[in-house]
């Protein structure tokens, strides 16, 4: 990346600004881009808006994405189908892009000390406008930045600018919307230079935490791009989760936890057992059936067990009396 030039040359789709078009859409009809900034004519103009109006960096406002019934590609972070309220956020970083920003002034943007939204604004400028191998360069110095924002809609999400760099050179996936794709080969340079940079050392529940943030609470997918999550750092809301991964202090599970897995392994072969068991076929009268049918089909077999056992012994008994021992005692009993 040379600085030697003050013009900031844009990557990709020159008139989206390598935007999802369902949200590139929102913003061209949202009647704050068409009226509130289209008064903003200036750079310092829009960099005040930004420190008063916006509030956090997902494309869509809460609650207003209509995903209810997409599936498929309609209905995940492919960003087609269903649409929403446009974010402040992103209305603001398509208006950054229409001034045709210098260099000098998105070093500005993300040098900022007003507000870590004017930063992260200029950052996500960079992420959408600049080439992939250059990405690493222009966020390099900011990797352990630790200055911190919400940056879900609603509030729940705090990150640090760092922790958030890192995850936008790792995943493509920002809530509702993506990043560019990066080349394969320029992501493995990228995972490269990140192992040589280290962990993220601004972290405060331990220098050498694995992850950025707390994924359930920030509700962002992984991407198919090569993970490394020993790159990044601990959230402040995942304090308590920080150092069970370290291994440091707690067990991640509990004793209840474990005595039920056991249990439940108890059981389970002891099951296996019961079915190896030559004996096996005893096991089913535990399971008795009360119904009348069944009474009378047992009744009956036991009747015609019965009445088979007395036939068997009248035919052994005068199968016995036609022996030839019989015949001859009985005619002995008869001479005499």
């Amino acid at each position: 990346m040379s600085r030697e030039s003050n013009v900031l040359s844009v990557w990709g789709n020159k008139d989206s600004m390598n935007l999802n078009s369902l949200v590139l859409n929102n913003i061209m009809s949202s009647q704050y881009f068409k009226s509130a900034l289209y008064e903003k004519k200036t750079y310092h103009e829009v960099v005040d808006e930004i420190y008063y109006q916006v509030k956090h960096l997902e494309p869509w406002e809460k609650g207003s994405r209509k995903t209810s019934g997409l599936t498929g590609m309609c209905g995940g972070v492919r960003g087609v189908g269903g649409g929403g309220i446009v974010s402040t956020a992103f209305c603001l970083l398509y208006k950054l892009y229409t001034l045709k920003l210098t260099r000098k002034q998105v070093i500005s943007l993300t040098t900022h000390t007003d507000s870590p939204y004017i930063r992260a604004l200029g950052f996500m400028y960079i992420r959408y406008t600049q080439p992939p191998n250059e990405l690493f360069e222009w966020f390099e110095e900011y990797l352990d930045d630790t200055e911190t924002l919400d940056v879900k809609a609603g509030g729940g999400c705090i990150m640090s600018i760092g922790q958030m760099l890192r995850q936008w050179l790792t995943r493509i996936e920002w809530y509702d919307t993506l990043f560019p794709r990066i080349p394969v080969p320029t992501q493995k340079e990228i995972m490269e230079k990140l192992h040589a940079h280290g962990p993220y050392k601004g972290d405060n529940f331990g220098a050498y935490s694995r992850y950025d943030y707390d994924e359930e609470q920030c509700e962002t997918k992984s991407s198919n791009a090569i993970d490394m999550p020993e790159t990044f750092g601990n959230a402040a809301s995942s304090s308590s989760s920080s150092k069970d991964r370290n291994g440091s202090h707690n067990h991640h599970y509990s004793s209840s936890t474990d005595s039920y897995r056991n249990r439940k392994y108890r059981s389970s072969r002891d099951d296996r057992s019961r079915s190896r068991s030559p004996d096996r076929r005893r096991h089913h009268h535990h399971y008795r059936d009360d119904s009348p049918d069944r009474s009378k089909s047992h009744k009956h077999q036991h009747h015609h067990h019965r009445r088979s056992s007395s036939r068997e012994d009248r035919r052994r008994h005068s199968h016995r009396s036609r022996s030839p021992d019989n015949r001859y005692r009985n005619d002995r009993r008869d001479r005499s």
